[in-house]
């Protein structure tokens, strides 16, 4: 049989919902003890439940594995830039950081939901924080990159979000050339779309948790009436329970008197029978009497 591999289970488990993580690995963990490998069994238990952002942010790199390394260029672009307060790099960069980060954090949220979790603002704000230390830290973004995270990240060097200070001070120092009225116009206008195309999201994701709310409502109001029918189902179910006892037992007793019915026939028969037979011989005997005893005239 092919032997267990803790990474193989540990890629199976990541990319488990959350509330599925636990049996799952206990599960895993116990094969592996049953097979003798008390050390991969105890690594295996070793493994954390993910949060829920650190799970949606695992979808996406899993199921979107195209946008993995995009990010990590842009990251690698961004600190170069960074170190050499490049000012027309740092703008550029700046610009698709907020522009990837959002894409990619509503991608995630997406994902979560078609995998049946939808993240509220909390686990998307954790998710963008995770995408953000991706870009400032190495080590963020191999860990990201592996699809096994178990908390979201925070940049613990490095910038957050683009540091807009170094941008002035690069700006300073590299000017950037004033783009022709064309090129101007064209920005401009990819501008407004994108401002649009975000106001249509940000709509969306307004009617969405209006939706979600709702659901919630109603799920909780169905959940209640489950609750009730389960405990008038469960009384019923008591109450039959008793019935059938009672039946039993009635059936029972049923049972036993017309076993004393059919004894107390057969004792009046029988009682019957030594009562013709003693009138019998009482009969016999008087005539024995009788005929025995000398007649007066």
């Amino acid at each position: 049989r092919k032997p267990v591999d803790l990474d193989a289970v540990a890629d199976e488990l990541y990319g488990l919902r959350p509330e599925d993580f636990v049996a799952a690995r206990d599960a895993r963990a116990a094969a592996a003890r049953k097979a003798g490998d008390r050390a991969l069994a105890e690594k295996i238990a070793g493994l954390r439940r993910p949060s829920l952002s650190a799970w949606a942010s695992n979808l996406l790199v899993r199921e979107q594995p195209g946008e993995v390394e995009p990010l990590l260029r842009l990251g690698e672009g961004l600190r170069r830039a960074h170190q050499e307060l490049d000012g027309a790099q740092l703008r550029e960069l700046s610009r698709r950081q907020r522009v990837l980060i959002s894409a990619l954090s509503r991608q995630a949220g997406h994902l979560a939901a078609e995998h049946g979790r939808p993240i509220g603002e909390g686990a998307q704000r954790e998710i963008e924080s995770t995408l953000h230390a991706v870009l400032a830290d190495p080590k963020a973004a191999e860990e990201w990159a592996s699809g096994r995270l178990v908390k979201p990240l925070t940049a613990a060097v490095g910038f957050p979000v683009a540091d807009q200070g170094a941008v002035r001070r690069a700006a300073a120092l590299s000017p950037a050339p004033e783009p022709p009225p064309a090129a101007r116009r064209e920005r401009e206008g990819a501008d407004e779309r994108r401002r649009s195309r975000l106001a249509e999201a940000r709509q969306e994701a307004e009617t969405a948790e209006r939706e979600l709310r709702a659901a919630e409502k109603d799920a909780a109001a169905a959940g209640h009436e489950a609750n009730e029918a389960t405990s008038q189902a469960d009384h019923a179910r008591q109450r039959v329970n008793e019935l059938a006892e009672e039946l039993e037992r009635a059936e029972e007793e049923h049972r036993q008197a017309r076993a004393a019915t059919r004894r107390a026939h057969e004792r009046v028969r029988f009682v019957e029978r030594r009562v013709r037979e003693a009138r019998r011989r009482a009969e016999a005997a008087a005539g024995q009497v009788e005929r025995l005893t000398p007649q007066h005239r």
